[in-house]
């Protein structure tokens, strides 16, 4: 199923040109739980309210460029931002993945899991009592759980997430997520997120049903979803708004 994802992505990712990022955007490099280096994108949060470390996750064939519209937007919220650029993805959005060219090869999906406990890692040693949010797109979505269920994670928000993991169960992983959570997913796509989201533990619980979507985060941008990102906006700001103060 995510093999399918990732064909039918690449084509429209690598059609849309790279948005200009606003604010003062510092690319770091972070270490995997494994010991690999990453790169990613850093952004502080605007204004004089902190809210928390927003950790943003890429989908298939993609990179930290996914979220050049959305992380100065989570930062007017309050939120500084890490966006990550994981050891599975590609060139999309006009952008290379600067960790997985390095690499020379795709590993999977699973294989990217070290990559995100390597950003919460990071997080979580700039502010150990600080709030963490983990943000997953695609097969990253999928991987916010096993994360969440770690611990250190104090709400996830995954979009279009599903069992992409071959021989891993995403909704066992849901079962042991103690933290909110929110999803949201593309038309055709609730059922298998519902789903999921059953699984959690933790509260509150959200989902988001769209009118018009796209999969993924790509349901934010309103190059992607020019007809409905507007009021998916709005659902994950009425989230963060519950979860977050």
């Amino acid at each position: 199923m995510g093999a399918r994802i990732a064909r039918r992505l690449l084509p429209g990712l690598a059609a849309v040109p790279l948005l200009p990022r606003r604010g003062r955007a510092a690319t770091t490099s972070l270490r995997a739980a494994d010991g690999l280096s990453l790169t990613a994108e850093h952004l502080p949060a605007q204004g004089a309210r902190r809210r928390g470390c927003i950790l943003l996750f890429h989908m298939a064939g993609s990179n930290l460029g996914e979220y050049a519209p959305i992380a100065p937007e989570l930062n007017r919220m309050g939120f500084e931002t890490l966006a990550l650029d994981q050891r599975s993805g590609g060139d999309g959005w006009g952008r290379r993945n600067e960790t997985a060219a390095r690499l020379g090869r795709d590993p999977g999906y699973r294989a990217a899991l070290p990559d995100l406990e390597g950003a919460l890692a990071w997080a979580r040693g700039r502010d150990p009592s600080g709030r963490v949010l983990a943000w997953g797109s695609s097969y990253s979505a999928a991987l916010v759980f096993p994360l969440a269920a770690m611990g250190g994670v104090s709400a996830l928000l995954a979009f279009s997430p599903g069992e992409y993991l071959p021989g891993f169960s995403v909704r066992g992983a849901a079962a042991r997520v103690n933290c909110p959570a929110f999803v949201a997913s593309d038309r055709g796509e609730e059922g298998e997120a519902a789903r999921l989201l059953e699984a959690v533990r933790g509260a509150p619980k959200r989902q988001f049903r769209p009118v018009a979507g796209a999969h993924g985060s790509s349901i934010l941008r309103a190059d992607r979803n020019p007809r409905g990102a507007a009021q998916a906006w709005a659902a994950v700001r009425e989230f963060l708004d519950e979860v977050a103060g």
